[in-house]
């Protein structure tokens, strides 16, 4: 046992009353929050109409959590199906459980249908978001502390993670502490966030060049990520499939980087045959200037 180590944490529930409360669902709230946050500011620094952003996410929300959890029970199915298995534990998402492709293609596909049908232009929408998006993962995927879940190989280091007897892998009930992958994912995370902001801000990416590289970069880390990750032979063919479904990601989105790689920013706030390239108010010019620059911050 390491001298020093991260803390196993205290409690994965509490209670408010008769109300239980998960921190693994508390981090995936938080994370939602921050991404709308961010993506609201930096679409009223752009010039976009205020409150817009929360307006699409009544929709994009619902369909991102589905796709989530359809993703991990999809890639997991070994945990939910057979045998023992109770089917219920598919809605048990405190307990971990949420894939970000899943919530993308959920996610995306609502955002696409509104924005179609309110005549919103999606680059100008996901340029303000996916920076939003990255800082969220970066926070929701702290809640496997809670949930002690996405740990590597055992580890004497000193950010090491402490693992209770009941959440280790079998064969490993001898070691105390681990590699805390989900701190080495959300590092990355909000490193990629920063790093697409810069990217955006610079007029280099256009909304869903933006997103594609998001998609790349994201699944690049979890490949590497998913490779340290510490499983059961129970859960070996899901981690497989995670897999090849983060390298058909990289491939579809460096094949979509390189066919768009002339396309750059800024795009249209609104969609449809000449529509224009700025729909700000009269008169806010330089407010919306002040606010871009404030935006380059977050």
């Amino acid at each position: 046992m390491p001298l020093a180590s991260l803390p196993g944490p205290p409690s994965g529930q509490w209670h408010l009353g008769p109300v239980p409360v998960h921190g693994y669902a508390l981090c995936v709230v938080l994370g939602i929050l921050v991404a709308l946050w961010v993506a609201e500011r930096r679409y009223r620094a752009a010039g976009g109409r205020p409150w817009l952003i929360v307006d699409l996410a009544t929709v994009v929300v619902p369909a991102a959590l589905v796709g989530a959890r359809l993703y991990r029970v999809t890639v997991g199915y070994q945990q939910f199906f057979g045998g023992n298995r109770d089917w219920g534990d598919i809605a048990r998402i405190w307990d971990g459980g949420l894939g970000l492709p899943g919530a993308a293609a959920g996610g995306l596909i609502a955002a696409l249908i509104w924005c179609r049908r309110t005549g919103t232009g999606i680059g100008p929408v996901l340029g303000a978001a996916v920076p939003g998006l990255a800082f969220g993962q970066g926070i929701a995927v702290l809640g496997n502390w809670f949930s002690q879940s996405l740990y590597g190989a055992p580890s004497s280091w000193p950010w090491a993670v402490r693992i209770s007897p009941r959440y280790r892998v079998p064969g490993y009930q001898d070691f105390g502490t681990f590699q805390p992958l989900f701190l080495y994912e959300s590092l990355f995370d909000i490193l990629m966030g920063f790093v697409l902001i810069r990217l955006i801000s610079a007029g280099r990416l256009t909304g869903e060049r933006a997103l594609a590289l998001c998609a790349g970069l994201y699944a690049i880390g979890r490949l590497v990520i998913v490779s340290l990750l510490l499983t059961g032979s129970q859960r070996r063919s899901g981690v497989l499939a995670e897999q090849v479904v983060a390298a058909l990601i990289v491939l579809g989105a460096a094949v979509y980087l390189y066919a768009t790689r002339d396309r750059q920013g800024p795009q249209p706030l609104l969609a449809g045959p000449g529509a224009p390239r700025d729909v700000r108010p009269q008169g806010m010019e330089d407010k919306v200037s002040a606010d871009t620059e404030d935006s380059r911050l977050v």
